[in-house]
């Protein structure tokens, strides 16, 4: 099936080189994507160069070189993400309506296997320590740890409430997982899959979006109740919140520019930078597009992806792109 990029407009910025200074952001191009116009994550393999965009019952690939989707992931039902694990030419999608992962081969992009789990796996995280997939089950209250090797169930982890977003830790051997419904963070111990830490979020409310910065011990989640919490991830300690956009779902951390990016359905991306020891502040609000609410950050030329669309609308998704200036 030859499938080709629907829209491709007109560069708007140029990439910024490595090193530079980098200024606001702005708005780079879109490109449509064929099929429901119902989605959830995406997921950047910056190594491969590659965008997954998880809709109705299939992933789309996109080369984000060319902006040009090159593939396909077909029969994941209901999915909600995609996990990647480079090194085993492997990913993970979530397939939320058939309550299991599929097993994907990255280079042919054919199913290789199906292992079942709670209802409505959602979030999918790979940790690489141990060389596991968590998927975290949005109606069965529970994440389902599976060895990405062999696809075998090796635990699963009762929850306190709702998951929403997870994030791996390597260097801590952890997974940090946000309760939606209880107002609370959960660490999660890779080898023993036990929860060692339960951490309220106050004064966030409804914590749907996580994204981390392991070098300072930091989690950003963005909140229901338009707030955007950093969490010490030492001791579960909030440091800061600062408001941000109505109806988040994805939050990013760029460790080189040191910026954090919240998409709110609204149609903005609250982005702010830490400043100082345990003070955050907005840098820029972005407008974006109604319903642009999870995203998805290359770090290699800083750009974010977002995606937008009519929920059960064909063909009306369209991932849109946004870039730095150089700052002069």
């Amino acid at each position: 099936m030859n499938l080709t990029m629907l829209c491709y407009c007109s560069m708007a910025l140029t990439a910024a080189p490595p090193g530079a200074s980098y200024g606001s952001y702005g708005f780079v191009q879109e490109i449509g994507v064929p099929g429901p116009g119902s989605w959830d994550y995406l997921s950047i393999d910056p190594a491969a160069r590659r965008l997954y965009v998880a809709h109705g019952d299939q992933v789309d690939v996109i080369d984000i070189d060319r902006n040009a989707i090159v593939g396909t992931i077909a029969d994941t039902p209901g999915v909600h993400g995609f996990a990647i694990a480079r090194e085993l030419g492997r990913g993970f999608a979530s397939d939320g309506r058939a309550a299991q992962i599929s097993i994907v081969d990255l280079n042919s992009l054919h199913t290789l296997a199906t292992v079942a789990t709670g209802t409505n796996p959602d979030a999918i995280v790979f940790e690489p320590t141990r060389g596991e997939v968590y998927t975290f089950n949005g109606r069965a209250n529970s994440a389902t740890v599976i060895d990405a090797r062999s696809g075998e169930v090796v635990a699963t982890i009762d929850l306190p409430g709702k998951p929403e977003f997870a994030v791996a830790d390597p260097a801590a051997g952890r997974i940090y997982d946000n309760i939606e419904d209880q107002n609370l963070v959960v660490a999660i111990d890779v080898r023993s899959h036990a929860i060692v830490g339960r951490w309220p979020i106050a004064p966030g409310q409804g914590p749907a979006a996580m994204a981390l910065d392991s070098t300072h011990h930091r989690l950003f989640l963005g909140c229901r109740n338009q707030r955007l919490v950093m969490l010490d991830t030492r001791d579960g300690r909030v440091l800061a919140t600062l408001p941000i956009g109505q109806g988040v779902d994805a939050s990013v951390f760029d460790a080189a520019t040191q910026l954090v990016f919240s998409a709110n359905g609204e149609g903005t991306v609250s982005i702010a930078r830490e400043q100082g020891r345990g003070s955050l502040a907005v840098v820029q609000t972005l407008p974006t597009r109604a319903r642009a609410r999870t995203l998805a950050l290359d770090p290699a030329s800083h750009r974010i992806y977002l995606a937008s669309g009519t929920r059960n609308v064909p063909d009306s998704l369209r991932i849109l792109v946004y870039g730095p200036t150089v700052a002069h």
